[in-house]
């Protein structure tokens, strides 16, 4: 999936590792994460591929740039990935496999567990917030801004997704504040 979200990137423009990190980063990260080892290996794996190319780029007083161009394979391939009809919903999830055998922890530990999940999504959500603005500059770069549509509709999921991320940890906390609290009345 990380090979299609670069491809993606590079089909809006060509770009230096830094860039599409860099863009990586203010994007695609509040849906999929990467390391920025992750992005520059899978870069040599779309040049192996032959679904992109790079350029060097010399520069005087700075490190040249490697400028990566999406191949009209890497376009097809990019094509290929989109018209598939395999898209699903998440089923493996390490925070509910975590929390199905929460079990074995004390209430207090695990109110206190919740309590950090809704604070994490707190988090999420405020920094997804800042988005809009960065998918409106993002829009003038690209030769088609009409994209930047379904961008706006990716970060609208995140933000629903955020938001239910918070309401459920905060449901699950309250749950066990009542359970603790009548065992404490009993």
């Amino acid at each position: 999936m990380l090979k299609h979200g670069i491809l993606g990137l590079l089909n809006y423009g060509s770009m230096t590792g830094y860039e599409i990190d860099r863009t990586f980063k203010d994007s695609l990260s509040y849906f999929w994460s990467a390391q920025t080892s992750q992005i520059y290996r899978e870069l040599q794996v779309l040049k192996k591929n032959g679904w992109a190319t790079n350029e060097i780029i010399k520069q005087n007083g700075k490190p040249d740039k490697n400028l990566f161009t999406i191949t009209e394979s890497g376009k097809e391939e990019l094509n290929r990935w989109l018209m598939e009809d395999k898209t699903e919903v998440a089923a493996r999830s390490p925070l509910l496999m975590k929390t199905f055998f929460r079990g074995e922890r004390s209430l207090e530990e695990n109110i206190e567990y919740f309590s950090k999940l809704a604070g994490i999504g707190a988090d999420f959500l405020k920094g997804m917030q800042n988005e809009p603005p960065e998918i409106d500059s993002y829009s003038k770069m690209v030769e088609n801004p009409a994209n930047a549509i379904y961008w706006k509709m990716t970060v609208e999921y995140g933000l629903m997704y955020a938001q239910m991320y918070i309401n459920w940890a905060e449901k699950c906390k309250k749950e066990l504040e009542a359970l603790r609290d009548e065992h404490t009345a009993d």
